[in-house]
Parts: C-alpha cells; sequence; structure tokens
C-alpha cells in the first residue's frame, strides 16, 4: 500500500511495518496544523487496519521536526486576541497527537535522520522507541525565545530522568546522539546511511511477534507505570490473567514447548 500526500507519504510494507514519513522541508517538517492533522488520520486509520503491526515515523531532509511553526505562530498574532484562540487549538491539537501516540496500541518507533527540536524533539520523546542517525542533534530550546518548552517537557520528562530533562529544558542546547542514547531518549545511533535499514530491521523484528501480546504489553506498560508499586502489580496480574486466556498465548507456549516456531497468524 502506498498513499501519498503533500507532505506526509505512507507506505506499508509486506512485514505490516507503516512508514509515515514527513516531507514538508521548507518549514523544516514544521508540526503545523495540517502536518499533525496527516498524522493523526493515518494513526486512526492504522489502528483499524489489522495488517499494520508496527509504524515509524521518519522525515526527510536534514531536519525530522523544528517543532511548531513559528511563522504561524506570528500570523496567529494579527487575530481577535492576538491569536490566543488559535494557540490554545494549536496546542490542544499537539496534545492530543502526542497522547494518542502512547495510546495506539501499534508500536511507535521515531526514525531521526537530522535535529528535532521543540515539539519535533516532544515527538521523539513520545514514540516507544526510537532511533537516530549518528549526525541527529536534539533541544527543547523554547527558553532561548521566551517560550518555555512546557508541553514538550511532560514527554521529555517521561522518557529521560528529570536532571537530564531539566538541563535541555533550562538551557536549550542540542545534545548529540551520543548523549541523547546516554539519557535514554533514544535507544540507538547509526551512521546516516544505514539508519533505516536498521529501524526496518527492528520494526520487521516487532511485527513477527504476537499483536495481541504487543498491544496488551504496550498498553500494560504506560498504564503501570503511573501507578504506585501495589497497584502497578495487581494490575499487571490481571492483564497476565487475561493475557494467558487468548488464543496467541496458548500458541506461543505450545510452540515453545514443541520446540517449534510460532503461528500468530495474520
Amino acid at each position: 500500500m502506498a498513499q501519498e500526500k503533500n507532505i506526509l507519504s505512507a507506505d506499508l510494507s509486506e512485514e505490516g511495518v507503516l512508514r509515515l514519513t514527513m516531507d514538508d522541508q521548507k518549514s523544516k517538517n514544521a508540526l503545523s496544523e495540517e502536518m499533525m492533522t496527516f498524522l493523526m488520520n493515518e494513526l486512526h486509520q492504522s489502528m483499524k487496519n489489522h495488517l499494520v503491526k508496527v509504524i515509524v515515523i521518519a522525515a526527510k531532509g536534514d531536519v525530522f521536526s523544528a517543532g511548531h511553526d513559528l511563522k504561524e505562530i506570528t500570523q496567529a498574532r494579527k487575530d481577535t486576541n492576538e491569536g490566543e484562540l488559535y494557540f490554545k487549538k494549536l496546542f490542544d491539537q499537539c496534545s492530543s497527537l502526542m497522547q494518542f501516540i502512547v495510546t495506539c496500541s501499534k508500536p511507535i518507533i521515531a526514525e531521526i535522520a537530522g535535529t528535532a527540536t521543540a515539539a519535533g524533539c516532544q515527538l521523539v520523546a513520545s514514540c516507544d522507541l526510537a532511533l537516530a542517525s549518528d549526525e541527529a542533534k536534539f533541544a527543547t530550546p523554547g527558553v532561548n525565545l521566551g517560550l518555555f518548552c512546557s508541553t514538550p517537557m511532560v514527554a521529555l520528562t517521561r522518557a529521560v530522568k528529570n536532571k537530564h530533562a531539566m538541563e535541555m529544558l533550562l538551557t536549550g542546547d542540542f545534545i548529540d546522539a551520543t548523549k541523547a542514547k546516554e539519557i535514554g531518549l533514544i535507544n540507538n545511533h547509526y551512521p546516516k546511511d544505514v539508519l533505516e535499514k536498521e529501524t526496518t530491521k527492528l520494526a520487521n523484528k516487532i511485527s513477527h511477534k504476537s499483536s495481541i501480546a504487543v498491544s496488551t504489553g504496550k498498553e500494560a506498560f504506560y498504564t503501570q507505570s503511573y501507578q504506585d508499586l501495589s497497584g502497578a502489580y495487581e494490575f499487571t496480574s490481571k492483564i497476565m490473567v487475561e493475557n494467558l486466556l487468548k488464543e496467541e498465548a496458548k500458541e506461543g507456549i505450545g510452540a515453545f514447548l514443541e520446540k517449534r516456531k510460532p503461528n500468530f497468524g495474520k
């Protein structure tokens, strides 16, 4: 399946990997209203498509995403109330997108070949996994513009430790791929010419797992992470019982005991 749009393309591989590629290089792949609408629409459609096992969000050009479009924001200041209504709509839309990435039943991998700043860095932090090129850089530079990166902070503080997040937020400085891996913002980094290959390899590996187990596990991961220890064990024990009663769990355990490859179906 290949679906082309002006600033976003969607391609589904035979392995069940849906690749969403942002291509609005004139605006540095900004998370404009249009871009976020396209991304949200594709994610919603993927939820209904049983052929989609894993989603990759990538971008063309040297910038993965520069965050919100500052030209759009400046233009909106000419509106009533100096753009307040537009600003609220924009950030509500962005918050909905980031939350949907977390709640989406399909694993989502960010593939960052270039720079990710502000809401672009927020997008990276929101994804379940992230692979970057050795040349990639990350920043939450709002503080340099008199605008603290408050919404990117939500995703950032859930991906990395507080001290690292605060350093990025308070200084606005860039960190390189090595530092990003060290603090847990990304999983790994590779030479730029093999990044897509490595991302595809990881996505394909996940796509061959039980879809039910993966979707159950993703939801449980984020739910338990916000609970206290006792609540987390009570919740995940319930999930384990429900998971064990699924046909795919029966097949997987049976295959293991019989020393054969499991057939999870498609």
